[in-house]
């Protein structure tokens, strides 16, 4: 299940290394494949829903870092909210 789920997510953000420019309706469809990923993978509604919509926000928001491009910005978005969602902080495993 998880190898599925990281294959799609891969699948799903490396398309967007390929774009210079995010529009909203990329950002869109990104949204629409993980949501799709994550609910394939037996991930809660309310779960799903809530993580689609704070990546949504932030990649739509005034959220830009310089040192990034609007794909690696949306790349980052996705794994803080990941993190985020399953616990709030990262550790390392032994």
């Amino acid at each position: 299940m998880f190898e599925t789920l990281s294959d799609r997510l891969t699948s799903v953000l490396q398309n967007l290394r390929s774009r210079g420019r995010l529009t909203d309706a990329d950002i869109d469809a990104t949204a629409r494949e993980i949501r799709i990923a994550l609910l394939e993978a037996d991930v809660a509604l309310p779960v799903v829903r809530t993580f689609i919509a704070r990546i949504k926000e932030r990649a739509k928001g005034a959220e830009v870092h310089e040192a990034l491009n609007p794909a690696q910005q949306v790349i980052k978005i996705v794994n803080e909210e990941l993190v985020a969602i399953l616990g709030g902080e990262t550790r390392r495993l032994n």
